[in-house]
């Protein structure tokens, strides 16, 4: 009992959740404008607001027109739209997101990343071997539901929280696009598309995700690179950790799971999680991104003048980590970012589901303190 009550007593105070609408106009711009706070649903270059949808469709069909001129366009742009909806929770059979980290911002940011890779690949290799128009085509719809998995369809109702899914979630949303993409008229790439997803997680080694065509596993690097730089690179990244993708890994037993040789503790709170997180953030860049994924990050440099916006905030965050490590100053973690789901206090409702969860854990009574 006493471990247990430790255990939620170690966890964040998270930030209150609220349910966000854009309000700052989308600015055109590619190359980054300096500013003197980079906003906190702004990417990288703060020119983008990656929690509005308008603003990341105009992007992210630029950059397609620019790369592929005169491909149509309709089908990406539907394809956004019912992102849209999908995570608002307007599709029909589906509630809508309800993941506090894995939230709407988190997959529009991934999706404009993985436009830029794409658009730098292309302008850098005019000689080939090129991924083509309607490669991209699917390897963006792809990233743009590479988290589908997490949403909870009308029929799991009882289910508490999408972040249930997390051991799974990739293979859901491989299932999720092999509905999808027929009805795009691109059932042709549902064996592709459902192999590269899983670039973007854990629950496949990378050495067994084979495909056919080359191409088709280089569009799978660029997924799998796009999802973490646009994690790793958000502004929020070390509070989101602490206060959100910690409460994930709680509901998704992986914190915290109870056993027959007791319970097992991979994380012991949201802070316990940042002390790991250097060692994440390291292995990450030198053996998924690097080693794995053929240092995919760099397709981007071209966009922007050789500089690479993504790594340079990443460095960011692990300097300031690295600083909160040694001094223990962890109070200095105080941005306040919006969560972009269909629960108005979403926060809130995620710290009731952890403490509810770790007192099921730890075996207490569900009164207790």
């Amino acid at each position: 009992m006493p471990r247990m009550v430790a255990a939620i007593q170690r966890v964040a105070t998270p930030s209150r959740g609220v349910k966000s609408t854009p309000e700052t106009p989308y600015k055109r711009a590619s190359r980054p404008v300096p500013r003197p706070c980079r906003r906190s649903d702004f990417d990288v270059t703060d020119t983008v607001q990656v929690s509005s949808p308008a603003a990341v469709r105009d992007a992210v069909l630029e950059l397609y027109a620019d790369t592929w001129p005169g491909a149509p366009r309709e089908t990406l742009a539907a394809a956004l739209r019912d992102f849209e909806r999908l995570f608002t929770g307007q599709a029909p059979g589906y509630l809508g997101v309800d993941t506090v980290y894995h939230d709407l911002q988190h997959s529009q940011d991934v999706v404009l990343a993985m436009a830029r890779l794409l658009a730098g690949y292309e302008r850098s290799h005019p000689d080939g071997p090129r991924l083509g128009a309607e490669r991209g085509l699917v390897a963006l719809i792809t990233a743009l539901f590479h988290d589908s998995g997490y949403i909870r369809e009308v029929n799991e109702a009882a289910i508490t929280n999408g972040a249930v899914f997390t051991r799974n979630h990739v293979t859901r949303s491989a299932r999720y696009l092999a509905k999808y993409l027929p009805n795009a008229g691109l059932g042709s790439w549902v064996p592709v598309a459902t192999r590269i997803v899983h670039f973007t997680g854990y629950e496949v080694p990378l050495d067994l995700l084979r495909v056919a065509d080359p191409r088709d596993r280089l569009a799978g690097h660029l997924l799998g690179t796009a999802d973490m730089l646009a994690q790793m690179a958000d502004r929020c990244y070390l509070e989101k950790c602490r206060d959100r993708l910690y409460a994930e890994f709680v509901l998704g037993d992986v914190a915290v799971h109870a056993g027959r040789d007791g319970v097992k503790v991979l994380y012991g709170s949201g802070l316990d999680l940042l002390r790991q997180t250097p060692k994440f953030i390291a292995s990450t860049i030198e053996n998924r991104l690097g080693n794995a994924f053929g240092h995919a990050y760099r397709h981007v440099e071209p966009l922007f003048g050789g500089e690479n916006p993504y790594m340079n905030a990443i460095r960011q965050n692990i300097q300031f980590l690295a600083q909160l490590v040694r001094s223990s100053r962890w109070p200095m973690l105080r941005r306040n970012p919006p969560v972009f789901t269909i629960d108005e206090n979403a926060m809130d409702g995620v710290r009731t589901l952890l403490v509810r969860h770790l007192k099921i854990v730890y075996g207490a009574p569900m009164g207790a303190a």
